[in-house]
């Protein structure tokens, strides 16, 4: 069987390799290689117009949204704090689209940090844009640039709970947080502060969010169960739904409950 294609959206920054600097399409490679590594086939997504997102979305078995940029305020009817970064609004314009394509299509979905608070905009919630200002601490992002460990509790009864039952360490760098939920959407997870660390949609089969990043290796879990979910996904001939086509999908099995720990 072929491996599922999963795409990941990508930053669009200056870089500079060898004797050049030029504005790239770039990602950090662990999620490329957290993929490989549970059996899927990772695809990058730079930033595009909104409407390419039919066509490219349905050549893939997965999304993962990746983390970044601070999420526009203005997309959640806020005004800017002193701390929230400059906004990416190219890269939100196409990342709520593609998000938007793979919901209506009931495709598998994973959103890392920046990726679940941009699902939860989408769904309708806010976020809290500084959390030390909300937590009194800066224990979620202690660096600058290094993830820094910390402990999350995950809600019985939810897919994250089963996946990663009880309390354990995750790999953090954020300063932004979940505040109210968008509509369809649970908490899975939180810190001891009360941080909202993950999030799932009960309207779809597997559309995930987690404040932390599993591709640092500290939970492939979450990423195995991404695979998957898109390894399920299959591809028959199209269905006609109106004036475009889209793959029909079948629900798929449970996926198996792991705990690979810390």
């Amino acid at each position: 069987m072929p491996k599922p294609l999963i795409g990941l959206t990508t930053y669009l920054a200056d870089a500079q390799w060898g004797e050049w600097e030029l504005p790239a399409a770039l990602l950090p490679a662990a999620y490329v290689s957290c993929l490989q590594a549970a059996g899927g086939r990772a695809v990058l997504l730079p930033p595009d117009a909104p409407e390419a997102a039919p066509d490219v979305v349905a050549r893939l078995d997965a999304i993962v949204l990746t983390s970044g940029e601070d999420v526009d305020p203005a997309s959640y009817g806020a005004r800017p704090h002193p701390c929230t970064g400059p906004p990416a609004r190219e890269r939100d314009r196409w990342e709520r689209a593609v998000l938007a394509e793979a919901l209506a299509r009931d495709l598998p979905v994973l959103g890392v940090c920046r990726g679940m608070q941009l699902m939860n905009v989408h769904a309708g919630g806010t976020l809290i844009q500084h959390l030390p200002e909300r937590v009194g601490h800066h224990g979620h992002n202690l660096h600058g640039g290094h993830f820094s460990p910390h402990a999350v509790t995950t809600v019985p009864g939810t897919r994250i709970g089963a996946l990663l039952p009880g309390t354990r360490q995750v790999a953090t760098h954020h300063h932004q947080a979940v505040e109210s939920l968008g509509a369809g959407l649970i908490v899975a997870a939180r810190t001891a502060d009360g941080t909202v660390e993950a999030i799932e949609s009960t309207r779809h089969r597997f559309a995930v969010g987690v404040q932390w990043h599993p591709e640092m290796a500290f939970d492939s879990a979450v990423v195995h169960a991404l695979v998957a979910a898109a390894r399920s996904t299959s591809a028959p001939a199209p269905t006609p739904v109106g004036e475009r086509e889209v793959r029909v999908r079948p629900i798929p099995p449970e996926v198996p409950r792991t705990n690979p720990g810390s």
